[in-house]
């Protein structure tokens, strides 16, 4: 199957659920209940992820990294993946790097509670390596499931494996970035992981710009 078609189907088991949510709250309007109970979809989701054997990541976690933030931000960032630290604390985005895209969060203008933080893998791999292919396969639903839920205005892929995965492409990086895509019913910005950031100080122009575009399309507004 096409890299595009297995972001679709995700995307298709996705809307098949919310379609099964909103018929059983008609369901239970047409039955004249006045207290309609609401499925807890966060919490069932993170009951999910904590649970997740998918992949044989979990036996060496300590915690998995769900993901934080305002869940119905117009803005949303995803990375590639829990460090040592993150893994430790049960948070995304909490060491050096974390802080490095909390200031660049701060730099268009936003403030990090404003905006929802998750990562293509819930389960850090060991030694912090690239995750595998099959593990974003396993893991990828979690995050389709996330974007449905917050439904972002804009999302921001943080590194190549987290562009990949939103765009369903093997192109790299460079090819990605500084540009506009469209993927999973929203609009969608590349640019380099903070990590990446913090061993090339030279990127950061770049990133900036990057920043940049993120926030105007987050507006609205023409480029």
């Amino acid at each position: 199957m096409a890299e595009g078609g297995k972001a679709s189907r995700g995307m298709m088991e996705d809307l098949a659920w919310v379609r099964q949510v909103r018929g059983l709250l008609e369901a239970q309007r047409d039955m004249g209940v006045t207290e309609i109970w609401v499925p807890d979809a966060w919490g069932e989701l993170r009951r999910e992820v904590e649970g997740c054997r998918r992949c044989p990541l979990w036996r060496s976690r300590r915690h998995t990294v769900f993901g934080s933030g305002d869940t119905r931000a117009g803005m949303m960032f995803v990375g590639e993946a829990p460090g040592d630290e993150e893994d430790a604390r049960g948070e995304p985005f909490v060491g050096a790097a974390g802080e490095l895209l909390t200031r660049m969060i701060k730099a268009i203008k936003m403030q990090r509670g404003e905006v929802y933080i998750a990562n293509v893998l819930k389960c850090r791999p060991p030694g912090n390596r690239d995750p595998l292919p099959e593990e974003v396969e396993a893991c990828k639903p979690y995050l389709l499931r996330q974007i449905e839920l917050v439904r972002p205005k804009v999302l921001c892929a943080l590194g190549r494996v987290a562009g990949q995965t939103l765009l369903g492409t093997s192109q790299p990086l460079s090819r990605l970035r500084g540009r506009v895509h469209r993927a999973l019913g929203t609009k969608v910005v590349v640019t380099f992981h903070p990590a990446a950031l913090l061993r090339n100080p030279g990127w950061k122009r770049l990133a900036w710009e990057d920043m940049k575009l993120l926030r105007r399309e987050y507006d609205g507004l023409e480029i």
